[in-house]
């Protein structure tokens, strides 16, 4: 599915998100992968989050592994390469 809207990466590794997005998440003071997982159930009540909006975060974060989860693969795939 296109989108109609520019992503970049802030402060959360591996996450492109719009950079209004990125300012909302700044200003409810949500830093880490943690926080916006934990958060994702109440994104639409952030003043700047659209119901829209709020589905492309959960879609981002859905494609996003654990960092555990990015060192096991990792590790995983170095004995393959072996």
């Amino acid at each position: 599915m296109p989108h109609f809207y520019d992503t970049c990466s802030g402060p959360i590794c591996g996450l492109y998100l719009p950079p209004g997005v990125w300012d909302v998440l700044h200003r409810e003071n949500i830093q880490t992968l943690d926080q916006l997982r934990v958060s994702a159930d109440q994104l639409e009540q952030f003043d700047g989050i659209s119901a829209r909006m709020a589905q492309v975060i959960r879609q981002a974060l859905a494609h996003v592994a654990p960092s555990e989860e990015q060192t096991a693969s990792t590790k995983q795939h170095e004995s393959w390469s072996a």
